[in-house]
């Protein structure tokens, strides 16, 4: 099977060079790559100590970042290397606070995982939620390095439990210790005997809840809300427009404002959109200082860096990913403010919106009428709004601590 999984990887590499020539995503990652070495030879010396933090993106970077940042703390002399598989993360967070180098991490054969646990040498590795590199792993448990795995989601329809996946379940045992997100995983991992498992929860509701002692601000939304009702749509996709278009355009309420931060921030993409609003509109990219921002009904956030605190000043929340199939985003980041949240109809995926749907905190919308009809009614219903927005706060409040339960095992 390692032959296979490692001819499949060459594979994979001749033709994401190929598909990189037609693809600028792709052609960051492939150019990315080519630095990783260098830059850890240039930043690492051998007698460095060293944490390696590792996450495919933006999202597991963010699950991860409260026990990196406590470790980072605890450990000012350590060196830390922060390695990403997607541009989207390493694009983001290259120049990220917490590290003392960003690098990509190489694909994965094991000429790459041998000459990176060279240069690196850790003393501890952490690895976030899905990312399981065989060669790596294998090689890391020759070496028998500290690893572990945080926030992980196992699911039955996954390599690991097929026939075919003997060699990425082998490599789970490079991990000294696993830490998952609900019982079931555990049960997973239990049902091949890997034993060294416990269930921490989910980092992202430290995350989040973090939020809330910090300075959320932002005196351009502020000015815009103007103390009216403000609905936020956080993370937004063509197919989530279709949802919601239709109701910004018809409605006619003084009192409701609306921020929308799409996903997708090419201006083309923006301007496309502002196109199809048919209420006064306004980009971030188009603000001067001396905009009268009570003017307008809806505020586009086409920048990143101001999600969270957006929304802080929601009153409901839709967050995107959900209406079609790139997806679902981040709940949490609304929920830990105490509002009701509106997503699409595909959530299979996602434990905390399976939750808090069942708790009444959530409501899953398959069609612009159903969206209609449920964003009035909460619009219409302060009651009804702070009910549902005290499931999700509850929400919040009950699910943290994840980030106790790993650091107290690390013991570093």
């Amino acid at each position: 099977m390692k032959g296979l999984y490692s001819i499949g990887i060459y594979i994979a590499s001749f033709i994401i060079k190929i598909a990189a020539l037609f693809n600028s995503k792709l052609k960051q990652g492939v150019v990315g790559r080519k630095n990783t070495f260098s830059k850890l030879e240039n930043a690492i010396a051998p007698n460095d100590k060293v944490f390696w933090f590792h996450c495919a993106s933006l999202g597991e970077y963010e699950q991860g970042l409260p026990v990196f940042e406590v470790l980072k703390i605890k450990h000012p002399d350590y060196k830390v290397v922060l390695s990403f598989f997607s541009p989207s993360g390493y694009e983001v967070r290259k120049n990220a606070k917490i590290a003392d180098v960003v690098v990509y991490l190489p694909l994965d054969t094991s000429a790459n995982a041998k000459r990176f646990l060279d240069l690196l040498n850790p003393d501890y590795i952490l690895f976030v939620k899905y990312e399981i590199w065989p060669n790596f792993l294998h090689e890391i448990k020759k070496r028998d390095l500290k690893a572990i795995l945080i926030s992980a989601v196992f699911r039955k329809d996954q390599a690991f439990f097929k026939w075919y996946g003997s060699y990425a379940k082998t490599a789970l045992f490079g991990f000294n210790h696993i830490f998952t997100q609900e019982d079931n995983s555990k049960n997973l991992l239990e049902s091949f005997n890997y034993k060294s498992v416990s269930v921490s929860g989910d980092t992202r509701f430290d995350r989040v809840s973090n939020q809330l002692n910090i300075d959320n601000t932002v005196s351009f939304i502020e000015k815009f809300k103007d103390q009216k009702l403000c609905v936020a749509f956080g993370s937004t996709w063509p197919e989530d427009d279709k949802l919601y278009l239709d109701f910004i355009n018809t409605n006619e309420n003084p009192d409701v404002k609306f921020v929308i931060a799409p996903h997708n921030i090419k201006s083309s993409y923006v301007a496309s959109l502002k196109n199809q609003l048919k209420v006064k509109t306004i980009c971030y990219s188009e603000l001067t200082g001396n905009d009268n921002l009570t003017d307008y009904k809806v505020f586009i956030l086409d920048t990143i860096g101001y999600l969270s605190k957006a929304y802080s000043y929601a009153d409901i929340a839709y967050v995107g990913g959900g209406a079609g199939s790139t997806g679902l985003h981040n709940i949490l980041e609304p929920a830990v403010f105490g509002i009701p949240i509106l997503i699409g109809k595909n959530y299979g995926k996602f434990p905390e919106a399976k939750s808090l749907i069942e708790l009444g905190g959530v409501t899953s919308l398959a069609s612009s009428s159903a969206f209609n009809s449920t964003l009035q009614a909460l619009i219409k219903n302060e009651v009804l709004r702070k009910q549902q927005g005290e499931v999700t706060r509850s929400f919040i409040e009950s699910n943290t601590g994840a980030v106790l339960k790993i650091l107290d095992y690390l013991k570093v």
